[in-house]
Formats: C-alpha cells, sequence, structure tokens
C-alpha cells in the first residue's frame, strides 16, 4: 500500500513526569488533561473529550501553519479512534448522572461529530473502537482511502481520557503498570510516495501500546506519540513501526514515507 505523507500532527498529552521518568501508579493511576475552556455557546454542553478533541485539531492547524477553512468539505475524511473517550458518558448514563447525551450507544460518535461541525468536515468518515490497533488500522484505511482518491486529507484523531473512570480503572490495573496518561491528537494525512504495511494477529496480546508504553499508557493515543517522538528526530532515523494490543489483537504497522 502507498504510505500517506504526514502533512501536519497535534498532540495534547497530560504532564507529570521530569527527569526521574513517570511516576508510579499509587493511588493515583491517571494523568489528567484539564477541560479547554468553551470558545462560544454552542459548546456550552460539550463533553470534555469532545473539546480536546477540538484542541488536538487547533494544534494539528497550528502545527501545518494552516487555516482551519483548509479542513472544511466533502474531501476531507475523519477517522476517529479511541477505546476509552466514551466510558465517562456511559457512566453518567448508567449512574443518572447529569450529561448532554442522552443514548449510551451513541456516546463514541459523539467526539468526531463535534469536530466534523465545529470545521466544516463533510467527507468520508468512520470510527474504530479498541486502543492501539483501532488508530493503526484507522492510518491504514486513511491511506486506503487517499490512494483510491477518496479524499484529499485524511484527518486521523485519538482521544482518551480516564480521569472519570479513574476508580475503575485502579481496580481493575497491576500495581507495577504504568499510569493511565490521557491524550488527544490528530494526524493530518495527504497522498505520499512511500510505502504502508499493516498486520494484524489474534491471541496471546495484552493491552498495551508496545514501545510507547515509555510515556506511559496512552491508549488510542500511543500511535500519535509515537509518531511525534519520530518526527522530532528528524525522521533521520528511517521507516517507522508502531505496535500495539487490545483484547487478544496485536497490530503492527511499518510506515516509510519514501519509497
Amino acid at each position: 500500500m502507498r504510505a500517506p505523507a504526514l502533512r501536519a500532527l497535534g498532540l495534547l498529552k497530560a504532564a507529570g513526569h521530569g527527569a526521574g521518568g513517570l511516576p508510579k501508579v499509587g493511588g493515583r493511576p491517571v494523568l489528567s488533561l484539564v477541560r479547554p475552556p468553551n470558545r462560544d455557546d454552542r459548546q456550552r454542553r460539550a463533553t470534555r473529550e469532545c473539546l480536546l478533541a477540538l484542541a488536538a485539531v487547533e494544534a494539528m492547524l497550528e502545527d501545518g501553519k494552516a487555516e482551519a477553512a483548509a479542513l472544511a468539505g466533502e474531501r476531507t475524511a475523519l477517522l476517529y479512534a479511541t477505546a476509552a473517550a466514551y466510558a465517562a458518558s456511559n457512566r453518567g448514563f448508567i449512574e443518572g448522572g447529569k450529561g448532554g447525551i442522552h443514548f449510551a450507544y451513541t456516546a463514541p460518535v459523539v467526539v468526531p461529530a463535534e469536530v466534523a461541525i465545529e470545521f466544516g468536515v463533510t467527507g468520508a468518515y468512520t470510527v474504530v473502537l479498541g486502543g492501539p490497533p483501532a488508530t493503526l488500522r484507522a492510518i491504514w484505511q486513511a491511506a486506503i482511502w487517499l490512494d483510491a482518491g477518496v479524499c484529499d486529507r485524511a484527518l486521523v484523531l485519538a482521544v482518551e481520557i480516564f480521569e472519570e473512570c479513574a476508580d475503575l480503572y485502579a481496580r481493575a490495573r497491576r500495581p507495577t503498570a504504568p499510569p493511565l496518561v490521557e491524550a488527544a491528537g490528530c494526524l493530518w494525512l495527504e497522498r505520499g510516495r512511500g510505502q504502508l504495511e499493516f498486520e494484524t494477529r489474534r491471541g496471546g496480546a495484552r493491552a498495551g501500546n508496545g514501545p510507547q508504553e515509555e510515556d506511559g499508557e496512552m491508549f488510542g493515543c500511543g500511535p500519535i506519540a509515537a509518531l511525534d517522538r519520530w518526527r522530532r528526530r528528524g525522521r533521520a532515523s528511517g521507516p517507522i513501526e508502531l505496535s500495539g494490543a487490545w483484547r487478544g489483537e496485536s497490530a503492527r504497522l511499518v510506515w516509510s514515507e519514501n519509497s
């Protein structure tokens, strides 16, 4: 498969570590992102994950030195990947909390819908659920669409939040596991000239970001964080290999920008 070109990348991730490395999980296994402020009255009822998604797209636009209008229209595709960003809405629905989502099964599509409305994106669209493999599959699908001429640009968006369900994650996680790090990231992909390889397999895989775990567990945002590190190194190391696992599935994607 022809690899896409990485035009721009926006990434927000929770801080909380310095030269001494990541903190131990201890009593607070989550590093959280602050809720971005509402920019207008329409966003008054927006969920935290939606506002983080908008902020990630804006960071991507700033990185690419582009105006928001460049994303509008039917030639921009939007692919959204997550494992946990709808958990807070589901929990609020189950527990009867106050919130703007009245049907729990619609929660996964709320984030990309907010992005599509804000930036006028009306092209091809899909949602992929399931940790790092979901993001890798979204990149692969974006490459297919770009190569087939379905779109001129593809946005691969991932958002993972954990704060609202921190107590549930604390019960389920190993004491020695890396912390859960909230993050939101967006890739701007265009047609490229390199090669892309993608493979998945079932069985024996645990949840995790693969090599990206040095940043902590970011689930679907892990591959975007790895791409960000690769880019900051000047892409001098050649092709990048991204990998991750989720609920018995492992995925691997090898991305060479120039064949």
